[in-house]
């Protein structure tokens, strides 16, 4: 099937575009004048013998004079050329009637008005006003275009940077935890190399998608939970629940990991008497709600500004602009971070109500 698109900017039908247009013209004249003056057999003639004149007149203005002038910004020189080419336009007019059009209609007895010249000049400058104004539409419709195309392809980089970008900062405070067991000698260093791996193969293949399923970036979350509840043992108690329809919904990958990895370098310190943490996901009417909290030093300021967290925050502005919201709150002996994303439509489309900070309440052993 043929786009309309195709058709108007496709350089294969260029030719149906100016036979269509023509044709159209010499109609919608007829028709005009018919309203006013002779029959529709008789202006269709009148007028289908100016086409060529037409086509001379408006091709240079059209492809030339706006192109070459015009677009680039010689206004000066464009408007001087216009006014030089009115004065052809009164020349063309004149010998094509005397040489052309006259002597074809006397020789059909077919009458002319008076002043038949100067309505033949208006008629040729309003022919080549109207198809230029269409060349000029067209001309700043592919420009249009082209700036789109352009400012797809950079967002399309700046966020395919973001994302290769996360997987590094991710990766790095997963080894470390790795190698402090390796160090240890741990008999469980297996089992974390194996999640670690299936993190790895997550990141490589199933990130490359601009969407993965919600459930499996919650499970890749809880892999990453056990690795780090592997490190900390007993020392640190972590609330985890997950409600409504994780499967039927998709999600740009890793935008909820960042938070966590940032409430387990931030929560789980040793200057904390009683570390914990709490993330609570749910899904409703296709709304995702991530919130977690995690425990603080009261004296140490905590910052949102890292890798990662800045990260989550252009690729959240890229992706769903107006269809998110995210609330990260400094509160003295905890941090908690509240995302709300709209999962498809707008988030507009519902009534949200504002988000509530995870509190230490909501944490359980």
């Amino acid at each position: 099937m043929i786009r309309t698109n195709e058709i108007i900017f496709s350089p294969k039908y260029g030719v149906l575009r100016h036979v269509s247009f023509w044709l159209l013209w010499l109609l919608g004249w007829a028709g005009f004048l018919t309203l006013i003056w002779s029959t529709f057999t008789g202006n269709f003639i009148r007028i289908g013998l100016w086409i060529p004149a037409f086509i001379l007149f408006s091709y240079p203005i059209a492809y030339i004079a706006i192109p070459k002038l015009l677009l680039k910004s010689k206004y000066l020189v464009f408007l001087g050329s216009i006014i030089s080419w009115l004065v052809v336009g009164w020349f063309l007019s004149v010998y094509y009637l005397k040489y052309i059009s006259a002597p074809v209609l006397d020789l059909m007895h077919m009458p002319r008005g008076d002043n038949y010249v100067w309505q033949c000049f208006l008629c040729v400058m309003t022919t080549a006003a109207c198809f230029s104004s269409l060349s000029l539409g067209k001309q700043w419709l592919l420009k249009q275009r082209d700036f789109l195309r352009a400012q797809q392809e950079k967002m399309t980089a700046e966020l395919q940077l973001l994302k290769a970008q996360v997987h590094p900062h991710f990766l790095f405070n997963t080894l470390n935890n790795i190698y402090s067991f390796s160090l240890d000698g741990s008999p469980k260093t297996p089992e974390l190399i194996l999640k670690l791996s299936s993190l790895l193969s997550y990141m490589l293949y199933d990130c490359k998608a601009e969407e993965v399923r919600l459930d499996k970036e919650v499970e890749i979350m809880k892999d990453y939970i056990d690795l780090e509840k592997e490190r900390y043992g007993n020392k640190l108690e972590i609330s985890w629940t997950v409600e409504g329809d994780i499967r039927g919904n998709f999600i740009s990958p890793l935008l909820m990991l960042p938070f966590l990895e940032n409430a387990f370098k931030h929560g789980a310190s040793e200057q904390i008497e009683k570390p914990w943490m709490g993330i609570d996901i749910s899904v409703s009417n296709s709304i995702l709600k991530f919130k977690i909290a995690n425990s603080k030093n009261e004296y140490i300021s905590h910052s949102d500004n890292g890798i990662g967290i800045n990260n989550v925050k252009k690729r959240l502005g890229f992706l769903y602009p107006g269809k998110y919201e995210l609330k990260i709150n400094d509160e003295g002996d905890f941090f908690s971070v509240s995302l709300m994303v709209k999962l498809g439509g707008s988030i507009s489309d519902y009534a949200i109500a504002p988000l509530s900070s995870v509190t230490a309440q909501t944490i359980t052993a």
